[in-house]
């Protein structure tokens, strides 16, 4: 009987340590779960964030194929132009006459700007610079 006590008591001791471990692991699987959900979040805002940055990516660059396509046409049309001008030249000795002519002062005094480092200096320039000729006076050519 005894030994049948001993072996009832060893059974409830290793119930009760069974029981303890049992808790201890889940207290780890609780807080392994936790870590898990962190790092599930961490890795969805990292992969939202770089969904974003690849839709980025592709936006700017179709506007830069746009940007590069305008640049070619705007290319394009100011050698057309360019053709033009020089097809004109070349064709009426009026038009050379007329292109190679001096610009009146108040024209060139417009085309005449020193280089600006900022807005700012631009604007200063633009409010204290040299004021073209009145159309309705006399100038002196």
């Amino acid at each position: 009987m005894r030994l049948m006590i001993v072996l009832l008591l060893s059974a409830c001791a290793l119930a009760g340590l069974q029981t303890w471990r049992i808790g201890g692991l889940t207290d780890k699987s609780d807080q392994a779960q936790r870590i898990i959900g962190t790092l599930s979040a961490g890795i969805e805002s990292r992969d939202n964030a770089i969904h974003r940055l690849n839709e980025n990516a592709v936006t700017r660059e179709r506007q830069e194929q746009s940007l590069r396509a305008q640049l070619t046409q705007a290319g394009q049309r100011a050698r057309d132009r360019e053709y033009t001008i020089q097809r004109l030249l070349n064709e009426n000795q009026e038009m050379r006459d007329w292109y190679s002519a001096r610009l009146p002062d108040g024209i060139g005094r417009m085309h005449a700007r020193p280089a600006f480092a900022s807005a700012a200096d631009y604007l200063r320039w633009l409010s204290g610079g040299d004021e073209l000729p009145d159309t309705g006076k006399l100038t002196r050519h």
